[in-house]
């Protein structure tokens, strides 16, 4: 029997650290667990420090490299430019890259501000070409599972959304300055580094959201100058201590236009949580709870379970009913967070294979900002904003 020749979609990815080894990962064991037309190819991968850079493709299975991400336009052996870098970096690579005529996926937040996140979002049309921001939990399966949920009223009309992002990795006075937490290089600090996947979340679950009020706070306000190491890790450069000018926590009250509530925390000062990612939201009909320590479970409670029975069941996501439980083990076999890119990219490539644009897009990054925008500048005024589209 003669096996079908697959497209090869051939990556070109900027930056190789903590989301570049994430989304090498995917893209390797994507083949393995999915059945698709086409096939990504490890192309090129960029970096700026040529020693560090090549380390990275050998490691990570890249054919070859490149220290200037220019390059990667003009060559046609490259089709998407996934993006890694930076925040202050994405709307230049971006728009370039559409304007090349490459498809782009790109890390979130989408970039620093709204005004920016829409014109890479209207460029990426124009172009015609495939665009997606990379929003990994959406991906997990007991998230999709509990969309599939309120998409079929099992929980009735929606009365809130809660979610809680929280961190505790720069709690310590003496832990460097390092791009996260410079406004020219990330735009803002925990609002668009964690409460960005909560309002994505918010708008994937709930709906969009029409008013939001906010507060925020830093804790630290000088720290050593310094770099990232790996992971969460940094290191101080010797030079001195320079201003924090970046968010250490952020809170938000927000009504959705179907007239649900919502309350969102993020913070990198919550001691004891690594990535305590959780949400609930609660209906007319039930409820459900998650959080990431357990990431294949869903919590479920349903008010027409019978008196004396009623209580949060835990759901065990790794059926084949569930979402992507047939590529995976027998149910029961956990999976984890790199599955979630995993889903992600499987989500890009079948959008590139159909041409026809998935989500979360450019278009979803931009109304993220958007919020997250709003919620800035009523921390800023201290006042109740409306969220508007522009």
């Amino acid at each position: 029997m003669a096996m079908s020749i697959k497209k090869k979609v051939r990556i070109g990815m900027i930056g190789y650290k903590f989301m570049g080894k994430a989304h090498s990962h995917a893209y390797k064991d994507l083949p393995f667990f999915f059945d698709m037309d086409v096939e990504p190819v490890l192309q090129t991968i960029v970096g700026r420090d040529q020693n560090s850079v090549r380390v990275a493709a050998e490691k990570l299975g890249w054919l070859s490299y490149e220290t200037d991400w220019r390059r990667l336009l003009a060559r046609d052996d490259i089709d998407v430019i996934d993006i890694g870098t930076p925040n202050s970096s994405h709307a230049e690579i971006a728009i370039a890259a559409v304007n090349a005529g490459k498809h782009v996926i790109c890390e979130k937040p989408l970039a620093m501000n709204a005004s920016q996140a829409k014109e890479m979002w209207q460029a990426a049309e124009k172009a015609g070409v495939i665009h997606m921001i990379c929003h990994n939990y959406r991906f997990v399966p007991a998230m999709q599972f509990a969309k599939r949920l309120i998409d079929e009223g099992v929980l009735g009309d929606i009365y809130h959304f809660r979610a809680q992002y929280l961190q505790d990795w720069i709690m310590d006075p003496e832990f460097p300055l390092v791009w996260r937490l410079r406004k020219e290089m990330t735009g803002s600090g925990t609002l668009g580094d964690l409460m960005a996947h909560s309002v994505d979340l918010a708008r994937f679950l709930v709906g969009e959201i029409k008013e939001v009020t906010g507060m925020m706070e830093t804790f630290i306000k000088q720290r050593p100058i310094g770099e990232m190491a790996g992971g969460l890790s940094a290191v101080s450069s010797g030079e001195g201590l320079a201003d924090v000018d970046v968010d250490d926590a952020a809170a938000a009250m927000m009504k959705f236009e179907n007239g649900a509530m919502g309350v969102l925390e993020a913070s990198r000062f919550a001691k004891g949580n690594r990535n305590g990612n959780r949400i609930e939201i609660n209906g007319s009909k039930g409820s459900i709870r998650w959080e990431m320590d357990q990431m294949n479970t869903l919590q479920l409670y349903l008010e027409d379970d019978p008196q004396g029975l009623q209580g949060f069941r835990s759901i065990s996501c790794t059926e084949n009913i569930h979402p992507y439980g047939e590529a995976y083990w027998a149910a029961g076999h956990p999976i984890g967070y790199e599955h979630t890119f995993i889903h992600l990219a499987h989500t890009f490539l079948q959008g590139i294979s159909t041409n026809s644009n998935p989500s979360p897009s450019f278009e979803d990054g931009y109304r993220n900002q958007v919020v997250l925008d709003t919620i800035e500048e009523s921390a800023l005024t201290g006042t109740r904003m409306r969220v508007t589209y522009k």
